[in-house]
Parts: C-alpha cells; sequence; structure tokens
C-alpha cells in the first residue's frame, strides 16, 4: 500500500504572507456593519450568474472531481448550480442540496465553540492544554490560542506512518481521540511553543477534549446549541462512528490508499468518520455552508463584537491563519478535505459575498510538486497544482472583487 498520497484532513489552502488589515479591511464593517443586514432571497442577476456559470464549465475540464455545487450570496441575490455527476457508477447528477463530508471545515466550528466558552468566561485561551489534557509534550507551555492558530508544535497525527497505514487498511476502523493521541505524542515537539506554524489535526482534536471537559457535554451536544440552532443548520450533521449519510448524497472518490498509480480511484463514501473528530467529522450542504461561512467571519449570531474582533485580528505570520480561521486577498474562511471529498466557504468582507463549493472527489490535478513522491494527480499538468474544490474558488473568485492561490498545504 502507499501511503505518500494519504492527506486525511488538510488545510487545502493558502500560505502567502498577508497582515490582518489586508485580510479583513474595515473590521466595523464587517462584525457590526453592512454585513449584519438582511440577505437579498432572489436569484442573482443573469448578467452575472452567467459569467459565474462560464467561469465554472471552463475550469471543470482542469479540475479531477466527478461533480461539483456551487453557491454564491452576494446583496444583490444568490446564485447556485451543480455540475458532473454525484454518482460515476449510475450518472446522478450533482445537484444542489446534496450531502457531502466538509473535512477541515469542521475545525471553525471547533474553534468557534471554543471562542464561545472563552467569551463566557468558562476558559482562556492562555490556558494550557495540561489543565485539561495530561501527557502532551511541552503541554505546560502550550496555550488552547497556539492549538487554534496551529503554532503548538505538537504533531498530527495523521503524518504517522503507522497510523495512515491502519486507517488506509481498515478504513471502517473506529478510533476514538485518546487513541489517536499516542500517534501524535511520539512526534512531539516539532518545535518550541509559539515558534512556528505547523498545521496539525490534532491541535483540534485536544480543542474538542477541551470542549467536552469544560462542558461536561458530548461535543455534538455543544456543537448543537452553539452553532447549528442559532445558525438554523439542519442540513449540517455530526456523524459521529456512524458512516451512514443523510439523503441525497454525493459518493466521494479518491487516490487515497491505492497500491499503484494505475489503480482506479476508490469510493470513500462511507469511509469512518470518527477518526476526523473534532478536525473533521462534519457532513452539510451548500445552504447550511452559505449561512455559515458569512456567520463565521462576521460573527453574527455566534460571538459578540469583541470576541469576533480578536479572531479577526488573529491572522499573523506567513500562512495567514488565525484562530481556527484562515484569510486570504479580502476573503475569510477555511478549507476541507478528507478522502472523497474538498470544500470551499469563504467571505468577502469589502463585498458581503459568500462563496461555497462542493466537490466529491479529493484527487489534485496540474503541476503538483509531490506527484512524484506519490501523491497521484489528474487532468492537466500545465496548470499550477489545485484540489478541486479550490480549483473552482480561483474560477469563480475574481468575478467577485477578489481571488486567492491554488497552492495547497497537506
Amino acid at each position: 500500500m502507499r501511503l505518500a498520497a494519504f492527506v486525511l484532513v488538510s488545510a487545502c489552502g493558502i500560505s502567502t504572507a498577508l497582515s490582518a488589515g489586508t485580510c479583513v479591511g474595515d473590521l466595523d464593517k464587517i462584525v457590526i456593519g453592512a454585513a449584519h443586514k438582511p440577505l437579498q432571497d432572489k436569484p442573482l442577476s443573469g448578467t452575472l450568474a452567467s459569467k459565474l456559470d462560464e467561469a465554472v464549465k471552463s475550469a471543470l475540464p482542469l479540475a479531477a472531481a466527478p461533480g461539483f455545487i456551487v453557491g454564491v450570496q452576494t446583496p444583490g441575490g444568490s446564485w447556485k448550480k451543480g455540475y458532473g455527476v454525484s454518482n460515476p457508477a449510475t450518472g446522478a447528477p450533482m445537484v444542489p442540496g446534496m450531502h457531502t463530508r466538509i473535512g477541515s471545515v469542521t475545525k471553525t466550528f471547533t474553534g468557534t465553540i471554543i471562542l464561545q466558552l472563552a467569551e463566557a468566561g468558562r476558559l482562556s485561551l492562555d490556558d494550557t492544554i495540561s489543565m485539561y489534557v495530561e501527557g502532551i509534550p511541552e503541554g505546560d507551555r502550550i496555550t488552547l490560542r497556539q492549538l487554534a492558530n496551529m503554532t503548538s508544535g505538537v504533531a498530527s497525527y495523521t503524518a504517522s506512518g503507522p497510523f495512515v497505514e491502519m486507517y488506509l487498511g481498515q478504513p471502517g476502523k473506529v478510533f476514538t481521540p485518546e487513541e489517536l493521541l499516542p500517534f501524535a505524542i511520539e512526534l512531539s515537539p516539532l518545535f518550541e511553543p509559539g515558534a512556528q506554524y505547523d498545521y496539525s489535526n490534532t491541535n483540534t482534536i485536544l480543542l474538542g477534549m477541551v470542549i467536552e471537559k469544560v462542558t461536561s457535554e458530548p461535543f455534538e451536544t455543544v456543537l448543537r446549541s452553539g452553532i447549528l440552532e442559532p445558525l438554523g443548520l439542519k442540513d449540517t450533521v455530526w456523524p459521529g462512528s456512524q458512516t451512514d449519510f443523510p439523503a441525497p448524497y454525493a459518493e466521494g472518490v479518491t487516490f487515497q490508499g491505492n497500491d499503484s498509480e494505475t489503480d482506479p480511484a476508490r469510493v470513500a463514501t462511507h469511509w469512518n468518520p470518527a477518526s476526523l473528530w473534532t478536525a473533521g467529522e462534519l457532513i452539510s450542504s451548500i445552504d447550511d455552508l452559505l449561512v455559515y461561512a458569512r456567520a463565521l467571519a462576521t460573527g453574527r449570531d455566534l460571538l459578540g463584537p469583541k470576541m469576533q474582533g480578536e479572531r479577526l485580528r488573529s491572522f499573523g505570520g506567513p500562512a495567514g491563519y488565525g484562530l481556527a480561521l484562515r484569510c486570504t486577498g479580502a476573503w475569510i474562511g477555511h478549507t476541507g478535505e478528507v478522502p472523497g471529498y474538498t470544500t470551499v466557504i469563504y467571505y468577502n468582507g469589502l463585498t458581503d459575498t459568500t462563496v461555497a463549493i462542493q466537490a466529491n472527489s479529493d484527487m489534485p490535478s496540474g503541476n503538483c510538486a509531490d506527484a512524484e513522491e506519490g501523491g497521484e494527480t489528474a487532468g492537466n499538468g500545465s496548470v499550477s497544482c489545485s484540489l478541486p474544490a479550490m480549483r473552482i474558488f480561483n474560477a469563480v473568485a475574481p468575478l467577485l472583487s477578489e481571488t486567492a492561490s491554488g497552492k495547497t498545504e497537506q
């Protein structure tokens, strides 16, 4: 079994140097201004909708995915459309309303709950992880803030060869958070707490454990009361160790776990999500993602202006990564990758515009440098490397005033 292609959950994001000001512009406008005005419940103008449709269609041949769902929400209205197929075996079309796994977008939910608990005085972002979870190397120096902004130095359990081999060999296996930690502890610390940036799934697993300890409730319960119910997210599902999807859903395909480059893509739809837990387990739909992405960036119905302002000022260093949130250009949001699926949610604070994209593949395409190391690619090798959902985002973003790099992170 070839392991180099395995990434499980990644940021799929941007690594260009960005200042907080470049990222978010006028904080007052985003947190308490135009972004809190009701959106128009009507279709986008025919001209912009046609341009968006053309941009997506031009990018489809370059992206390695059976299907996509693209959603755009602006002050002037919304546009949603499906492309390709949701099930390669049957040819069923990809249509808005279908559920997909959203991977690391889950991290933003976990980070938001941590900030809600901090806002309520139930914890401090400067608490150390050793106050809640024992046995983490340098745990008496690593803060919750450093876990949230990926500067803790705790290695990702998905970087462990034994874990990868076990997961890909038994994709139905259930892992508990406590079972995931030893894979990370063995590789930690990577550096002094706060000294560098390293995207680690273990960071968000630990934050999930903190949430359960502070609230004395299962994460799913806190998620529902803190985010899903306030925002009315009826299609966003915490599957736990269940592998079934709510209907309708798209089948997801992946190269991960293949033995050779000639092997066909694997269907990963029902691989057990428990090993992703609070770092990448959620399932959602395009309508919910559009609502959530705007609330995530503005704080509306999630966080007060002071705490949301702190979050939007947290983007620092070359990674453009803040408190479980990413910025690129004028866009604020996150991306997600899990075997079989990629997701993008971004909000533009300058134009009050939200973009959400679902793809039923995690297969990179283009000129990907890691291909010769075992990361299979598909599509046109003359274009830059990109994962499917990010490829489509970069096609539509210029029409919505800003764009982003297609560089991915694994």
